[in-house]
């Protein structure tokens, strides 16, 4: 019997073996031969045109950008440099590290994917020079033997030459003697340590790690992990470690010229992505983009002549602009500078540590900026969906949000330092009382925005901007209610984009830079397709949209400069947005068919002067672009949306005859716990200014009958027709997840719906008849508690009514 299961066992290896030999084979046919690697680099240059495929951005001939140099004259601390942070194995490995090998391909066979990394100087060669930068395991497995016939074919030293002749050190610059030349000035052979190890630094991530980029302080820690390593490995000496210094070397500015070079990086980076350096380098692809040319001079003009008139009158010293087709998502203009060939640094730079040069930041890919009041639309558009109307009254008056900070005092005191207590102000310095949802989102007023995200629910806010392509919130952990007044950054492609799912009825695009792309034999490899997904109903969308493009609406907001946001002829949406200390403003405008974004600002967030808000600084440039842009395309207004109403007479913009009560108390949330707070704003704005009537239709408190108000007294519900009771977790209790509630409810009418909220986020529902006497049981899992959390159950009946019941819960974890 042992005989037998040996037998077996051999046979199953050696039938492994063979297998595991053949799928090799299989895989080694058709890869390119490595005898031919010195030639490589000759072949046709890459072409990147606008869409019409007349106009030539940029002709990316890899053999003008790299020069050649031999063993001799590679610098010795290079070598060392590069072999220090890459591969420190290099000279004894046989083309790859076993080890760093095994564990790549058992992350990658476990998570389904390439994820991990490990390759080796060798490996690095041959995936630069033959292979795509696509990451599958077949991938990494067509590396590993194109490596292995390297390894034969060359020795270590020709290897580490050729790698350094021939890897990327930035956007369409290769290899060690280029690098030097371009950034520093110098040839290889002249770069001081500190220079070499910064270049070293970058082959990891060449647009990354740019010094024309935003992330300098990461290339700078990068480039002192190099001298560290040296250090160890005994490739440098104390003092030599010690005159490098921690601080980045001098860089000279980028000297080459083209068309539209912030949108032709943005598609590099996407190509080489794609296809691989090599092919983007010597491949004689032919790229169609997506780019208007008329366009985008009518973006660059707008954006030079604006930015000048804002360095004169605000010390805002650079703009950018990104304009989309909402129908498509395809990227028509994009402008990331004043002057992407700028020589100079902003006032207060440090090298390496505060900014770059101006032209080379793309505000409109790589910066992070706070949005200001721009992600209003998309909070307010939420809450129309759960069954707000444009109609819906707000106050805007005098409020201390508590934000769970028990010592906020229910009336607001300005001189309160306390961060914890949150009182915002708006824009004009005033507040203006009762208003519809509406008329606060058109004139961008603070006080009802915060409430309606409080009403929302912040996490709610985070998946729908999420859904509308702004994920940046998502790694932004300390967000709270002033997200809606620009807490958090975003990136102006990225907003753009979201507008443009608004213009386009809730249909979300992927925003794209690429029409076609053709390999030198003429075979398409790539061809736009529509990606467009609904993502909300549509009438939501056509709601915030008839908002914001009601030019009546808006006036009281840009009173003098209302014709700034018009063109004549055209249906037109417009919002900005502005930050506290006005380094930042924005304008988001948007026809059916077009859509523009501007940032105005400077680079290292030095805020602009004399109140340099996105009226005064980025809608005129904004206006300046859609004036000329606009009539390329045809009329085309925006489609009405369906009327939307609510049974609750606040709610539909009616004011309630003798009552002046903040929302909350008409959602039947007295309990909540800012409820005290904005009542009190209230309740001091009708003591001190009265409430202007003939603004509102009033109607008599009969009209409350039939609506969904039943505002809940503290403890068990009282009301006639619902009564709560919540036997588990008890008020004040310590609790963990998974998180038990108990709840009896009994009401005069059968009950239709449970809802159950933690921290104003709904974490269970349950519909159906459940009869006039129910017993809700339920173990909530995949929750987060905070410190101090706020439990809520909501029962509905079969008439519309509902009363909301509450606990104070502590987290035992």
């Amino acid at each position: 019997m042992k005989k037998n299961y040996l037998k077996i066992g051999i046979f199953i290896a050696v039938g492994l073996v063979v297998a595991s030999y053949g799928f090799f084979l299989y895989l080694a046919q058709g890869l390119p031969d490595v005898n031919a690697i010195s030639t490589s680099v000759i072949g046709e240059s890459t072409k990147i045109y606008d869409r019409t495929g007349t106009v030539l951005l940029a002709d990316i001939n890899v053999n003008n950008n790299r020069t050649i140099i031999g063993s001799s004259d590679m610098p010795q601390e290079m070598k060392d440099a590069t072999v220090a942070i890459e591969d420190q194995s290099f000279y004894t490995n046989p083309a790859f590290d076993l080890e760093g090998t095994i564990r790549a391909l058992i992350t990658d066979v476990i998570r389904g994917q390439a994820v991990e990394g490990g390759s080796t100087i060798t490996q690095q060669l041959a995936r630069n020079i033959f292979l795509t930068r696509k990451k599958d395991i077949l991938r990494k497995l067509k590396e590993l033997i194109l490596a292995l016939r390297l390894a034969r074919r060359y020795s270590k030293d020709q290897i580490l030459t050729m790698y350094l002749n021939y890897v990327p050190y930035g956007p369409n610059i290769y290899g060690v003697e280029m690098a030097a030349q371009d950034y520093f000035g110098v040839n290889a052979q002249d770069l001081t340590l500190n220079e070499t190890a910064t270049l070293a630094a970058m082959p990891q991530a060449p647009s990354y790690y740019s010094p024309w980029g935003p992330n300098l302080s990461e290339l700078q820690a990068r480039k002192n992990i190099v001298l560290q390593k040296m250090l160890t490995l005994g490739y440098i000496t104390q003092a030599q470690f010690n005159a490098a210094g921690t601080n980045l070397p001098s860089f000279l500015p980028p000297q080459r010229s083209g068309k539209a070079p912030n949108f032709v990086n943005y598609v590099e980076d996407y190509l080489t992505r794609q296809y691989g350096a090599n092919a983007l380098e010597v491949g004689g692809l032919k790229v169609i983009t997506t780019l208007d040319w008329n366009l985008q001079q009518a973006a660059e003009t707008a954006v030079k002549n604006g930015v000048a008139r804002n360095a004169t009158l605000y010390n805002g010293n650079n703009g950018a602009l990104v304009a989309e087709d909402p129908k498509t998502g395809q990227i028509l203009a994009m402008v990331g500078s004043k002057n992407y060939y700028a020589t100079s640094t902003p006032a207060g730079c440090v090298s390496g540590k505060t900014c770059t040069f101006e032209g080379q930041f793309n505000v409109a890919t790589q910066g992070l900026r706070q949005p200001g009041s721009s992600l209003k639309p998309f909070i307010y558009m939420d809450l129309l969906e759960q069954g707000f109307t444009p109609n819906t009254i707000f106050w805007d008056v005098p409020t201390e949000f508590t934000t769970g900070n028990p010592s906020c005092p229910p009336a607001v005191n300005f001189n309160i330092t306390n961060l914890q207590c949150y009182h915002p102000v708006d824009f004009e310095g005033y507040f203006s009382g009762p208003m519809t949802l509406a008329y606060a989102l058109a004139n961008s007023v603070n006080v009802p925005a915060v409430k309606s995200l409080y009403l929302l629910g912040i996490q709610n806010a985070i998946k729908t901007l999420d859904s509308f392509g702004i994920r940046t919130m998502d790694n932004q952990p300390d967000l709270g209610l002033s997200l809606v007044l620009g807490g958090g950054e975003v990136r102006l492609l990225d907003m753009v984009n979201a507008y443009a799912a608004l213009a386009d009825d809730g249909v979300y695009h992927s925003p794209t830079a690429i029409l076609q792309v053709t390999d030198s034999q003429g075979n398409v490899l790539e061809q736009y397709n529509d990606n467009g997904t609904q993502i909300v109903d549509p009438n939501y969308p056509k709601l915030i949209n008839s908002i914001l493009s009601n030019v009546q609406l808006r006036e009281p907001l840009f009173a003098a400069s209302i014709n700034e946001t018009t063109v004549p002829g055209y249906d037109v949406a417009l919002k900005t947005g502005t930050t506290n200390d006005y380094s930042d403003a924005w304008a988001f405008g948007y026809a059916p068919n077009l859509v523009a974004g501007v940032w105005a600002g400077n680079n290292n967030h030095q805020p602009m002067q004399a109140q340099g808000s996105s009226i005064l600084a980025a809608v005129p440039m904004w206006h300046d672009f859609m004036a000329k842009a606009l009539p390329y395309f045809p009329m085309e207004a925006f489609s009405a949306p369906t009327p939307v109403s609510s049974s609750n007479p606040v709610l539909n913009g009616e004011m309630v005859s003798g009552q002046f009560h903040n929302i909350l108390y008409y959602l039947g949330r007295t309990n909540d716990p800012e409820f005290t707070n904005w009542e009190t704003g209230v309740t001091d704005w009708v003591a001190t200014h009265g409430v202007d009537l003939s603004k509102f239709k009033v109607v008599p408190p009969s009209a409350l009958d039939n609506s969904n108000v039943a505002p809940p007294p503290a403890g068990t519900s009282t009301a006639s027709n619902i009564q709560i009771s919540i036997s588990a977790p008890q008020n004040g209790s310590f609790v963990a997840v998974p998180l038990a509630v108990d709840t009896r409810i009994v009401s005069a009418l059968p009950i239709t719906k449970v809802e159950v909220y933690l921290n104003n986020v709904l974490v269970d529902s349950k519909y159906g008849n459940f009869g006039q006497n129910y017993d809700y049981s339920s173990q909530l899992n995949g929750i987060t508690l905070d410190p101090q959390n706020t439990l809520v159950v909501r029962a509905t009946d079969e008439g519309g009514n509902f009363v909301s019941q509450q606990a104070i819960i502590y987290s035992n974890q």
